[in-house]
């Protein structure tokens, strides 16, 4: 139903803006030999507008027929939209296309957002916490992100590149460019599908790309996921390693400051060596044993002033 909208309301327009390309080109052709430089201009302007709007004022009358808004090239306008990606080259042009764009992007992009969640295998939350209770976190989150950047690269780089290349006649390069810029949203519009004046393409082949889109940022997202939280976790170990490292500092530092204060100025509990709890009875029982000793010699010193003091 949106694709239909799309058609009705863009169709007309665009056929019309071909047939005003075709018709400069026509009268270019039988009075280039007379043109001014502004007209020259003007014609260059023209022209350069038309293939901004994705009319392309080369070969025959027949391509007038062929349109920018059927089946395969309006799935694929939905899908860049949808997905953030908007290329610019198919736009709508007309009011009623541009205000139904619009409201279709409001509520597209959220549904492909849920689309795209439902679409990942293991949700970024119940995956760490799965690992936390593992007990093997980072060999776990590891082997995933080599998994997924293995088989994505696969499945979503390398072979997209290669039918690339065969249908769109670019280098094996300039198709592995044109998959991550498509994948990771970006889009600069350089590099289109199914743009290329004088190639054929097969019907539905801009579907296809589509579909390709959709499912390739099901998995670029995932994997921006992982990185995510790989360099979270690295960050949280580097910043723990910090601040042990500043709190031994410190504790270096206050050890060697009290080695100079006079014996009366450091506390009792300082003086005494840190005892583990295995060793606490113990300490207690000599404690006490200290203690009893140190009664009985003060009892004896007691008595005997006592028995000195009758004596004389």
């Amino acid at each position: 139903a949106v694709l239909a909208v799309f058609q009705a309301l863009e169709r007309t327009a665009e056929k019309q803006e071909k047939i005003a390309a075709a018709q400069m080109k026509e009268a270019f052709l039988q009075n280039f030999t007379h043109l001014t430089v502004a007209e020259m201009e003007q014609f260059m302007k023209v022209s350069a507008k038309a293939i901004q709007n994705g009319v392309y004022p080369v070969g025959n009358e027949s391509q007038i027929e062929d349109s920018n808004w059927d089946f395969s090239n309006s799935f694929f306008f939905a899908g860049t939209v949808v997905s953030t990606i908007g290329y610019g080259t198919l736009r709508p042009k007309t009011a009623g296309g541009q205000i139904f764009c619009v409201f279709f992007a409001l509520f597209g992009i959220p549904l492909n957002i849920v689309f795209l969640c439902s679409l990942t295998p293991f949700p970024p939350q119940e995956w760490e916490e799965e690992n936390k209770t593992k007990g093997s976190g980072i060999k776990i989150k590891f082997l995933t992100l080599l998994f997924f950047l293995a088989t994505g690269i696969l499945v979503f780089l390398c072979l997209p590149s290669l039918f690339f290349q065969i249908t769109e006649g670019w280098s094996y390069s300039e198709g592995i460019y044109f998959a991550f810029i498509t994948l990771s949203t970006i889009g600069f519009g350089d590099y289109v599908v199914g743009k290329q004046p004088g190639r054929n393409y097969f019907s539905y082949y801009r579907t296809l790309v589509a579909i390709w889109i959709l499912f390739g940022l099901a998995w670029i997202a995932l994997l921006f996921n992982l990185l995510t939280t790989v360099l979270e976790d690295t960050e949280k170990i580097i910043v723990k390693d910090l601040h042990q490292i500043v709190k031994v500092s410190k504790d270096n530092e206050a050890s060697q400051q009290r080695r100079c204060w006079p014996a009366q100025f450091i506390p009792e509990e300082e003086l005494l060596p840190p005892c583990s709890g295995g060793d606490t009875q113990e300490m207690e029982s000599l404690a006490a044993d200290s203690e009893h000793t140190k009664n009985e010699k003060n009892d004896f010193f007691n008595s005997k002033t006592i028995a000195t003091t009758y004596e004389n």
